[in-house]
Formats: structure tokens, sequence, C-alpha cells
């Protein structure tokens, strides 16, 4: 008979849900917003897009890794989510007053627009710095903390549901700050947008402080921090783990698969041939869809195990960017969406319970820097530049951020079902090594 779930405490949910909700918010902000408000703001160049987006990814990474080792050689998460996300929402603020701060502080039009993208960089990393700490490693090791075996699929399931939900508040919120300027270019009034998104996220990081009962992971034995940032790399470390570097290998595949198509994603969709700006009608019922199946199907993985809850969400990814790179009406759009959509969220949610099964106590907080690195940053160096080439070879139009000519291909969603086949390969992998 299968084990009894864990039961929660509804104040646990509560945080839950909120921390994983706001966080993604302010995530979303960051990718979607960030880019235009430097372009919009300071003129900035593709080069100062593409040094902020790389920046901002090597400083997750690098936080991550820092910090989730010193919360465990403390055995503390509670202070680092509590004041790191009040101090995260603090950063986002500070992108209201950087174009007064740059005029203020510059000779000359020139150089206040050249001193702001630097700024815009600079704060970009700071917030992901505290974004990091408090989210992507500390979070994240408190809920590995408070969860089993029994239960982490089902909270799975509702974490890896919010990236979209928010991404759909994010977009629906900023309708009310967008304005359409006489030459009919399309632009938002930032300061108040940046000042409420980060008095939110600092309201949650007081919250934290007065509702989150601390994880008490235990404070790691090593005597040395530095040895405990690079334990997770050694191969002394995967081969005592290999089950673990197993999952987070076979996540690296299919978050590869993603990164070829998903930046281009509303791109492809917003094309006059394909769904032009009526796009969000189809997007938004297929994210809201897609969520829903995530939170139930998470429920799956803690009773039917990893392996057989895997498969059907790969499925529904493969068919959904079948049917979205052979089909570009809108009932196939819409319903090549919903799979992949559902496939996409589905499928995070089962390798993210099954990493969380196969941490090593003691070490949680090290290891979300390893998560990080390959499934985040690897993926989002790899995929994109894979999306690149299959819309260069089709005769798509140059490259670029949005605006600046970069016609994507529908092959870019062929070529992430292919990515996507090999991890199959890293599963039969995982089957011989259970």
């Amino acid at each position: 008979m299968a084990q009894a779930a864990t039961k929660l405490p509804k104040s646990t949910w509560l945080l839950i849900i909120l921390l994983s909700f706001f966080g993604q918010v302010a995530w979303a902000v960051e990718n979607n917003f960030f880019n235009l408000f430097i372009q919009d703001v300071f003129n900035a160049s593709l080069a100062d897009v593409a040094l902020m987006v790389s920046a901002s990814a090597l400083t997750a990474t690098a936080t991550t890794l820092l910090v989730g080792a010193w919360s465990d050689k403390v055995g503390k998460r509670k202070m680092f989510v509590g004041l790191g996300t009040i101090c995260w929402g603090l950063s986002i603020v500070v992108f209201a007053f950087l174009q007064d701060i740059s005029q203020a502080l510059a000779a000359s039009t020139a150089a206040a627009l050249a001193f702001g993208v630097t700024l815009t960089i600079v704060f970009d990393c700071v917030m992901t710095f505290f974004g990091s700490l408090a989210n992507d490693s500390c979070f994240n090791a408190w809920v590995t903390d408070i969860t089993d075996d029994t239960n982490r699929g089902k909270v799975e399931g509702v974490i890896s549901a919010m990236p979209l939900l928010a991404m759909l508040v994010v977009f629906g919120g900023a309708m009310f700050f967008m304005i359409v300027r006489p030459d009919g270019v399309v632009t938002y009034d930032y300061p108040p947008f940046f000042m409420l998104i980060g008095g939110m996220v600092l309201v949650l990081g007081v919250i934290v402080l007065l509702l989150m009962h601390d994880s008490a992971p235990g404070k790691t034995e090593d005597a040395h921090y530095l040895s405990q940032i690079v334990y997770g790399f050694r191969p002394s470390a995967i081969a005592g783990n290999r089950m673990l570097y197993l999952v987070l290998l076979s996540y690296l595949v299919f978050a590869t698969a993603l990164q070829v198509f998903m930046p281009y994603y509303v791109l492809y969709l917003r094309l006059p041939e394909i769904l032009g700006e009526n796009y969000v009608f189809v997007m938004a019922p297929g994210i809201v869809i897609a969520a829903v199946f995530t939170i139930l199907y998470g429920k799956r993985v803690d009773s039917r195990g990893f392996l057989r809850s895997v498969i059907l969400p790969l499925v529904l990814f493969i068919a959904g960017c079948i049917i979205l790179g052979l089909l570009s009406d809108v009932v196939s759009v819409f319903i090549g969406s919903v799979l992949m959509l559902s496939g996409y969220l589905g499928a995070v949610a089962c390798f993210g319970a099954e990493i969380r099964n196969n941490t090593p106590a003691g070490r949680v907080g090290l290891f979300q820097g390893v998560r990080i690195f390959m499934v985040v940053l690897v993926p989002m160096l790899v995929g994109p530049w894979i999306g690149t080439a299959l819309s260069a070879s089709s005769g798509g139009l140059g490259f670029g951020v949005v605006g600046d000519g970069f016609t994507p291909s529908s092959l870019i969603f062929i070529g992430g079902a292919v990515v996507a086949l090999i991890t199959f390969a890293v599963l039969v992998a995982i089957k011989r090594c259970k």
C-alpha cells in the first residue's frame, strides 16, 4: 500500500504559494521588462542587453552556489529567505529612480544615457543576487527540508505552475502602465510599475519573518566553506550521488529543449501570419489549463514515482512542439500550446520532486547551486543558439531582441522536440540505476 502523504500546515502552504508566486512575479519582471526598460529609457544596444542577461545568469548561478553552502554551514534558512526577500524588493524599487539618478550625476544627456545603461546592468545583478539568495537558494532548500517523498510531487506541482501564472499576471498588470506614443510605439510608465512590484516583494519578506518556521537543517560538519562550494562538482560527489546527477542530466536535456524555442515563443505567436496581436487570447487560456493540469498532476509523482510519471508530460511536450512546428492555424496553435505548456510544467514538477528526493541531507543548500548550474545556466547558454541557427537556416531575417528584426521560424519547435527525445535516453540510464 502507498504510504500516506505527510500533511503540511496551512501556514506552510501559504508561504509556499506566496513565495513561489511573488518570487516568479519578480523574475518575470526582470526577464521581460528590464530589457525593455534599458532600451526605452537609456537607448541601450543589443550588446548591452546581451551583457545584462549574461551577467544576470552568471550572478544567479554563483549566488546560489555560495549562499546555498553558507546556509548549510550555519544551519538556517529563515533569515536568508526573509531578509533576502526584503532586500530583493528594495533592489527592484531602485529601478524606479535609475533615470533620475543617471541624469543627476551625469554632465550631459549622452553621458546620462551611458551611465544609465551601466547602472541598470549593475543593479540587475544586485537584484539577481538577492533574488537568488532568497528564492533559488534558500527557499528551495527550505522546501526540500520540510517535505518528503510522500508530498514533494504535490508541492512541486504547485511551485512549477507559478512561473507561467506569474508571467500572465505581470503582462496583464503591465497593461495598466502601458503608454502608446504618438508614433505608435508602445512603452510603459516604469517608475510606479517597479515600485509596485518591489513593494509587494518587500512586504512578502516581512511576512516570511513573521510566519516562517525555520527548517533547522543542521550545520554541516565540513570545516572549510570553500570546499563545500566545489563539493558538488567533484567526481566523488557525482559517484556517490549517481541517481541525483542522472536526474539533473535528464532535466538539463529537457531544459535545453525548452530553451530552443521558449525565448522566441511569444515572438512567434505575435507574427502576423500566426496570431498577430491577438496572441494573448490563445496564450492566456493555454497557461491557465497547463497550470491546473500541473497542480493536479503533481500528486501522481508521489503515488506512482518519477519514471512512471514523467513519461506523459514528455510525450505531451513533444506532441505540442510537433503540432506548433507543422501547423499554423488558430485551433492547431491553441492545441499545440496547451499540450506543450502542460507537458513543460508537468515535466518540471516531476524533475523537481525527484531532485529533492535524491538530494543528500546536510548539503541541501549546496546542491541548489548545482541544480541552477545544470538546469538553468547551461540550457540558457546552449538552447537559444540552436533556435537561432534553425531560424537562420529557414530564411528568417537577422537576429536580435524584440523589435530588432528577428523572425523566429516554426522549425524552433521541431528542434525542441528533437532535443527533448534525448531525455528518454537518460531516463533509460535512470531506470538501470534503480
